[in-house]
């Protein structure tokens, strides 16, 4: 996969952290829906303007114009969120943990632009997984990555888990 969605080098992209990598994998993908759909809506304005007899009309230039700055406007907003999501889950030390404070890398994308209840949902789901109720509970408890991403959300998700012990 072809990474243009920020402009980065072979060595930024190799020293990416798991988490790292599956948000600009993300990213990259809505990057390349962006273009297929400013290709597709062009295409399909054109073929308006042909069957109108209206192709050698401004009105075409202008609408791909237009076309092109709400193209930059969503590039530059999935720019933003993956710059920050990338800075907040920088690993430090010499390990590969984020930067948020987690003793091991989470094992779920930690994306600070998601709400609190699909965070919710996408830690509980990484959780469930695990099949040991017990081994769930002692992993989720030692988690200090979820308890500063769900906020208020980890003791309402710990006392799910609590039950099934």
């Amino acid at each position: 996969m072809t990474f243009d969605v920020i402009e980065l080098s072979e060595e930024d992209i190799l020293a990416m952290s798991t988490v790292q990598m599956r948000l600009l994998r993300t990213a990259q993908k809505a990057k390349d829906e962006l273009d297929v759909k400013l290709a597709r809506d062009k295409q399909a304005y054109r073929t308006v303007a042909v069957t109108a007899g209206m192709l050698n009309s401004s009105l075409y230039d202008d609408k791909c114009e237009e076309l092109e700055e709400e193209y930059g406007r969503e590039l530059a907003i999935l720019q933003d969120d993956l710059i920050y999501n990338l800075s907040v889950n920088v690993p430090v030390g010499g390990d590969d943990s984020p930067g948020t404070g987690g003793d091991e890398e989470a094992g779920y994308i930690v994306d600070y632009t998601l709400s609190y209840l699909d965070r919710y949902q996408i830690v509980r789901g990484y959780y469930l997984a695990i099949a040991d109720p017990a081994e769930r509970l002692a992993a989720y408890s030692a988690d200090t990555t979820a308890q500063h991403y769900l906020g208020q959300y980890y003791n309402t998700l710990y006392n799910v888990f609590a039950q099934y012990v």
